[in-house]
């Protein structure tokens, strides 16, 4: 039967399939799109869509921070130029090795021409004593021994210094203390000793060491500082009639005048100083020793080969070969003679007899 011949009373979603409620339930669960949405169809909001927003990257904004950091040229041209500014440090260090080195080839040659002339002490030209010795470091010390060499000479000229205030120092006692005449006498005494002394038996050895390479006279330097050590701790202990002011002769001079022990006490600290700085340039020396492959068997070989070729010991040693042939010779022949003597005597006994 059609649709035109049912009642007219009836439902007309009766018999239509698309109102059955089992459809319309699953049709009402599935999202609405876009193109099929009715807001007037359904009162409820539609649920939102599962769509996933892409990640934009964050973008830095177009003006440039302060604290950015320079571009790349400007860098470069940084390295460049402290390049160029240690290149040219370099040249004129460089520069001034190579003219250094020309100043003393130049003064070799004048030496080996001229022969060396003695420099030091420097005295006046119209003194009638002319300087004993030629000392020049940058000629004689390689350049690596300079500075060690520099401080011995130093160290040499602040004990003479010592030593001579040494003397004002047991003039003040000898002030105000009578009996220390002889402690006066004898600062005298080792300030004139010592000085020359010290110069001549230790440093002479030790620039001599460094300046040819010798092994001979590191240990000739040696045995002699320790014996400059000891001397330099007794003078600051400073015993009573040793002519010193020491520790002990400072605090008896304080006892009989506050300002002579003030002074004595100072004194006791440069000799106390001078020790000090003996001990440390002595292990110093010491390390340098080693590392200079110097030995007892190449000093023994240098003690030898420099006694055979020293002229002196040369004509000593002629002298006495001389001598001692003459010598030989001249009882040789008399020991002839007498020999002579003898049989001619025996001859005449027999000559008697038969």
């Amino acid at each position: 039967m059609s649709d035109f011949d049912s009642n007219p009373f009836a439902d007309p979603d009766l018999n239509n399939p698309f109102k059955d409620p089992s459809v319309t339930q699953v049709t009402r669960n599935v999202p609405p799109g876009l193109d099929e949405y009715n807001p007037f169809s359904d009162s409820r909001t539609p649920p939102p869509g599962n769509v996933k927003m892409p990640n934009v990257p964050s973008t830095q904004p177009a003006i440039m921070k302060p604290t950015e950091e320079h571009p790349a040229y400007t860098q470069i041209a940084k390295e460049h130029a402290l390049a160029q500014a240690e290149l040219l440090k370099r040249q004129e260090e460089l520069e001034r090795k190579a003219a250094e080195l020309d100043r003393r080839e130049r003064e070799m040659q004048n030496l080996s021409q001229h022969g060396r002339k003695n420099n030091w002490p420097p005295l006046p030209d119209n003194f009638p004593v002319g300087p004993c010795f030629y000392q020049d470091f940058s000629v004689d010390i390689p350049v690596e021994f300079q500075k060690t060499v520099k401080i011995m000479y130093y160290l040499w000229m602040f004990h003479a210094v010592t030593l001579f205030l040494n003397i004002f120092g047991c003039l003040a006692w000898f002030c105000v203390d009578p009996p220390r005449g002889v402690d006066f006498g004898l600062s005298i005494l080792w300030f004139l000793l010592f000085t020359p002394c010290s110069f001549v038996c230790w440093y002479r050895p030790l620039y001599g060491a460094f300046r040819s390479d010798s092994s001979f006279r590191f240990f000739v330097f040696f045995f002699v500082y320790i014996c400059q050590f000891a001397v330099h701790v007794l003078q600051a202990a400073g015993f009573h009639n040793w002519g010193n002011c020491g520790w002990i002769s400072s605090l008896t001079g304080l006892n009989k005048s506050i300002p002579v022990g003030i002074m004595m006490i100072i004194i006791a600290a440069l000799f106390t100083a001078s020790a000090v700085i003996s001990l440390v340039m002595f292990k110093k020396v010491h390390g340098l020793y080693r590392t200079t492959g110097a030995s007892f068997e190449k000093a023994q070989q240098e003690f030898a080969t420099g006694v055979m070729s020293n002229k002196t010991v040369q004509t000593a040693a002629a002298n006495a070969a001389s001598t001692a042939a003459s010598s030989a010779a001249q009882n040789a022949f008399k020991g002839t003679m007498d020999s002579r003597k003898q049989f001619s005597n025996q001859e005449k006994k027999y000559s008697v007899y038969f």
